[in-house]
C-alpha cells in the first residue's frame, strides 16, 4: 500500500518542521564574544505630557506626587509617550510607571523623593527573593511592557532618612552631628537608628521575611524598619535607563527583577560610600540585559547579579541569564562586577567586558554559600584593569558571611551551591592584599575557572582551595609576601602555564591536603626561587609535576 500526501498536508507538516526547528534552535543558542546577547528596546510614541500642565509646581516646597502619577496614567491610556519632567527642582512622593511611558528626567532636572515616611504605603514586596513587608519604592513598576526612566538630570531617594548609621563609618564630628539631629543609638552604642520604629524592627529575627500567619498591619509598629529600594521594576519587559543619575537610594538603588529585554545605558549611580545595603544595581533573575557605559559608586556591591535566595530562589527557579557589561566603570563598592550572594536561581551566559574598578573593596567578586543551592556557570570576563583594590582582586567563595570555614564534608542536595565554567582572561590589577581567592567547599569543588593572561600586582599572590580543573595561563602574581606565592589546600586538576612572578620568591608553591593531585606546572622559570614547592596537611610529594 502507497503512502501518500496532499498538497496541504506536506505543507502543514514541513511548517510543523520548522516550528520545531525553532524551538530546537531558540534552547539550544549559543553565545559567545561573536554572539553577544542582546536586547530589544522600547519604543515610544512623540507625544510630550508635561507635569506643568498637570498642577506640578516647581521649588522644592509643594509635594508633587498626585500632578506627576496623573501625568504618567493619562500618558500610558492614551497610548504612551514621554511624561517630562522640566528642569529645576520637583519635590514629590512615591511614583509608579504605567505601560507605554517614557519618564524623561530634563537637563538640570533635579527629582527629590520627600522624607516624609508617611507617603510610602507598608505594601508586600520582595527580600532576596522572598515575600517581604517593604515601604512602597520611590519609583515602582509591575507587570509592564514597554518602559523608560531616561535623561540627564538627577533622582534623588532622600536615603539618608531611611538609612541606619554605624559608628564606626564616621568621624567623630559626624557622630555627634548624627544623634543631635535626632534618631535612636543602640544599646550598645555603636549604631544609629533613624527612629525607635526602625531600632524596635532591628532587634527582631528574621522580621524581613513575610511570616504566613500574619499581615501587613503586623508590622506597622516597625514599618520604617522596611527601606525600600529607590527603583523596583518588576516583571517587566523592554525596559530601558539611560543617561539619568541616580542617588542617595534608602536601600538597593536599582532593582530590577524578573524582567527580559533589559537594556542600561549611560546612567550613572552615586551613593555614599557608608550607605548600608547601598548597591548600586541589582539584576535578579532577568533574561536578555545589556548593560553599557554607566559609572557606580556604592555604599554595598556595586554592579550585581542575583536569582532568589535560599528555597524560596530555588523554586522560584528563574536564572539570570545572557547578559553583556560593558564600559562600564565602579569607583567605591564592595565589589565591582558581582554574582551573589543570593544566586540560587541560578546565573549563565553572562559576558563581561571593558570596565574598570577604582577603590573597590573586591574586584570581581562571586561568593556565595551552603544552603543557596543554584548554578552559576558559563561566566565570560575579558579586558578588566583595577586598581587600588583593597582585598581580593578577583575571589571566588563558597564561605560567603561565615565567620570561619568549617571543615568537614556535608551532604551534596539541591541547596549546594556550584561554581563552573569561569573565563577569565586579560585581567590588570594595580594594588590589591591579595591577587586571586578560590575557596570551594569540601563536598562541592569549585570547578571549571580558566584564567589567561592576567597581571597582578598585590600584598600575597594565589589561594587555591577545594578547586578543581583551574588552569592559569601566563599569570603574573607579582606579591610584596612570597611565602608562598601560590597556597593550594585540596585543589585537584591544577594547570599552570607560563607562571610569572616577583623576583626571588622564599617560596613558590605550597601544596596541602590529601586530596590534591595533578598539580602541573610548565614553561615556568625556577631558576630564582628560594625553594619550588613545600608539602604539608597529608599532601603527596606525586601531587605536583614540574615540567
Amino acid at each position: 500500500m502507497k503512502f501518500q500526501m496532499t498538497l496541504k498536508q506536506i505543507s502543514c507538516f514541513v511548517l510543523m518542521l520548522m516550528i520545531l526547528d525553532l524551538g530546537i534552535t531558540a534552547q539550544t543558542k549559543k553565545y559567545s564574544w561573536d554572539n553577544l546577547p542582546t536586547a530589544e528596546l522600547p519604543t515610544f510614541k512623540k507625544d510630550t505630557f508635561n507635569i506643568i500642565s498637570y498642577g506640578a509646581v516647581v521649588g522644592g516646597k509643594k509635594l508633587n506626587t498626585k500632578s506627576i502619577n496623573n501625568a504618567i496614567s493619562d500618558c500610558s491610556l492614551k497610548g504612551g509617550g514621554v511624561v517630562l519632567i522640566p528642569k529645576g527642582e520637583w519635590l514629590t512622593g512615591p511614583i509608579v510607571m504605567k505601560s507605554n511611558v517614557n519618564l524623561h528626567i530634563s537637563d538640570a532636572a533635579f527629582l527629590l523623593f520627600t522624607s516624609d515616611k508617611n507617603e510610602y504605603k507598608l505594601i508586600m514586596g520582595d527580600y532576596e527573593g522572598h515575600p517581604s513587608p517593604r515601604n512602597e519604592s520611590p519609583i515602582s513598576g509591575n507587570d509592564l511592557v514597554n518602559i523608560a526612566i531616561t535623561g540627564n538630570g538627577t533622582i534623588d531617594g532622600h536615603g539618608e532618612v531611611w538609612r541606619p548609621m554605624s559608628k564606626g563609618k564616621q568621624t567623630e564630628s559626624e557622630w555627634a552631628s548624627l544623634i543631635a539631629n535626632g534618631g535612636v543609638v543602640s544599646a550598645n552604642g555603636k549604631t544609629w537608628y533613624p527612629s525607635q520604629s526602625f531600632a524596635s524592627g532591628a532587634t527582631m529575627k528574621e522580621e524581613e521575611i513575610m511570616k504566613p500567619s500574619k499581615s501587613l498591619k503586623d508590622y506597622e509598629d516597625i514599618k520604617d524598619f522596611f527601606r525600600p529600594n529607590m527603583v523596583v521594576l518588576n516583571n517587566c519587559q523592554k525596559v530601558l535607563l539611560q543617561n539619568t543619575t541616580f542617588k542617595n537610594s534608602p536601600g538597593w538603588c536599582l532593582h530590577i527583577l524578573l524582567c527580559k529585554e533589559l537594556t542600561i545605558q549611560g546612567i550613572h549611580v552615586n551613593n555614599n560610600w557608608n550607605a548600608q545595603n547601598g548597591d548600586a544595581l541589582d539584576i535578579e533573575s532577568c533574561k536578555d540585559v545589556v548593560l553599557e557605559n554607566s559609572t557606580f559608586n556604592a555604599g554595598d556591591d556595586g554592579i550585581c547579579v542575583k536569582s532568589g535566595r535560599d528555597e524560596a530562589g530555588r523554586k522560584r527557579g528563574i536564572p539570570t541569564e545572557n547578559m553583556v557589561v560593558r564600559n562600564c566603570m565602579v569607583y567605591r563598592a564592595h565589589g565591582g562586577f558581582v554574582i551573589g550572594s543570593e544566586m540560587s536561581g541560578g546565573a549563565k551566559n553572562i559576558f563581561v567586558t571593558n570596565c574598570i574598578f577604582n577603590g573597590t573593596d573586591i574586584g570581581l567578586r562571586f561568593k556565595t554559600t551552603r544552603g543557596r543551592g543554584g548554578v552559576v556557570e558559563n561566566i565570560f570576563i575579558k579586558n578588566i584593569k583595577m586598581k587600588d583594590i583593597v582585598r581580593e582582586a578577583v575571589l571566588f567563595d563558597m564561605y560567603y558571611a561565615v565567620k570561619s570555614a568549617k571543615t568537614g564534608v556535608y551532604p551534596v542536595t539541591d541547596a549546594t551551591p556550584q561554581f563552573k565554567e569561569f573565563y577569565v582572561n586579560n585581567i590588570v590589577c594595580d594594588g590589591a592584599a591579595k591577587g586571586l581567592l578560590i575557596r570551594g567547599l569540601p563536598e562541592m569543588s569549585i570547578k571549571g575557572i580558566h584564567f589567561e593572561d592576567l597581571e597582578l600586582h598585590s600584598l600575597k599572590g594565589a589561594e587555591i582551595v577545594e578547586a578543581e580543573d583551574i588552569s592559569l595561563k601566563n599569570v603574573s602574581l607579582f606579591s610584596s609576601s612570597t611565602n608562598p606565592v601560590v597556597f593550594i589546600n585540596n585543589g585537584t586538576n591544577i594547570k599552570v602555564e607560563g607562571l610569572k612572578y616577583s623576583s626571588n620568591p622564599e617560596l613558590l608553591f605550597s601544596v596541602n591536603g590529601e586530596k590534591s593531585a595533578q598539580i602541573k606546572v610548565d614553561k615556568t622559570d625556577f631558576t630564582s626561587v628560594g625553594k619550588t614547592v613545600e608539602f604539608s596537611n597529608g599532601a603527596s610529594e606525586n601531587s605536583f609535576i614540574k615540567k
